[in-house]
């Protein structure tokens, strides 16, 4: 397993599924891209893009749509997951059967499982012990831009160096930097916190607190992942790489995020359940908020701006409320001192 694969098969056809089956069927793979709608696979077949998430956007020829998982599975010896974290576990057990230890299994699902708050490397060790080659992608990327091939970089973590490198070369080229690691832990809890604290900067934004506040939140935002994350391993690098703070600044400041609009609109007034319809697409950090606060919880640590938009979202808690409640806390020393 050391060169670069020839074939890749993407599970999930929405918009990042989508850009990152582009980015590898440009860079040459023959890609196959399946999702659990047939009807929509059919019509991304029958019309050559996805015009519903990236409209404008044709396929290459070498990008083939499969609306058969059993098929999908004889595909390609590597398998590139690509679906919202709570069908996570569900496709996983699906694909179970068809899979060999050769086989290699890559993810860039950001989430936790929401009933365990099990970070999604345990859920892979879980469901598919057979499999020891597996790893992630993060970074701080939007759909859009990728697959309109703008200059983008993000990180492959695998449990596996020659993993690595051939998730590297696969994607690599045309305006997309790789950067590998073996920090899966570290990588996965970048992507996983960043929606979170993104919904907050958008709520916070949305209240009209101005930029300063946004900083703030940012940048304690990144105390609370620092936090967590190096209670479980993670190394404190990953975080302040592209994984971790660069995604972290990414999906707070910019509305192509869709946690960050999410929260905008709950700041502006309007419910849960509006700013959903309005957004039209999952929206990770609301299962995501449920998940690391009980993830915290169980490793005692403390991460009182995620806990606050976990309350926000399912306690009902009033948007200004939950600031007061934040800016009310006993002053401390920013940096703990050993």
């Amino acid at each position: 397993m050391s060169k670069r694969p020839d074939a890749i098969a993407v599970y999930g056809a929405g918009s990042w599924g989508t850009a990152l089956a582009l980015q590898l069927a440009r860079n040459g793979l023959t890609v196959w891209l399946w999702g659990n709608d047939p009807e929509h696979i059919i019509t991304l077949e029958r019309d050559r893009s996805n015009a519903h998430y990236l409209p404008g956007i044709r396929f290459p020829d070498n990008l083939h749509c499969e609306t058969d998982l059993s098929r999908m599975t004889g595909r390609a010896q590597h398998h590139l997951v690509v679906v919202p974290s709570d069908g996570f576990r569900d496709l996983l057990g699906h694909l179970e059967p068809y899979l060999t230890p050769d086989s290699a299994l890559v993810w860039a699902t950001k989430g936790l499982e929401l009933d365990s708050g099990r970070l999604l490397h345990e859920v892979v060790e879980q469901v598919l012990p057979a499999i020891p080659h597996y790893g992630l992608v993060s970074g701080p990327t939007f759909a859009g831009e990728v697959a309109r091939g703008l200059p983008t970089a993000m990180t492959v973590a695998t449990t596996d160096h020659d993993l690595s490198r051939q998730m590297a070369a696969a994607f690599h080229g045309h305006n997309f930097r790789v950067y590998t690691s073996d920090d899966v832990t570290g990588v996965e809890l970048g992507g996983v916190v960043k929606n979170v604290l993104a919904i907050a900067a958008g709520i916070s934004d949305g209240l009209g607190f101005g930029a300063n506040a946004r900083a703030a939140i940012i940048t304690r935002g990144l105390a609370e992942i620092m936090r967590l994350g190096l209670q479980l391993d993670a190394r404190a690098e990953t975080l302040m790489g592209l994984a971790g703070v660069g995604d972290l600044v990414l999906t707070c400041t910019d509305n192509q995020s869709r946690n960050r609009r999410l929260g905008l609109a709950l700041g502006q007034g309007k419910s849960l359940e509006q700013a959903r319809t309005d957004i039209g697409q999952a929206v990770e950090g609301i299962k995501s908020a449920a998940a690391v606060s009980k993830l915290a919880a169980r490793v005692g640590v403390e991460m009182p701006i995620c806990d606050i938009v976990r309350r926000i979202l399912y306690q009902g808690l009033p948007p200004a409320q939950a600031v007061s409640e934040l800016i009310a806390r006993d002053p401390k020393a920013e940096f703990e001192i050993p």
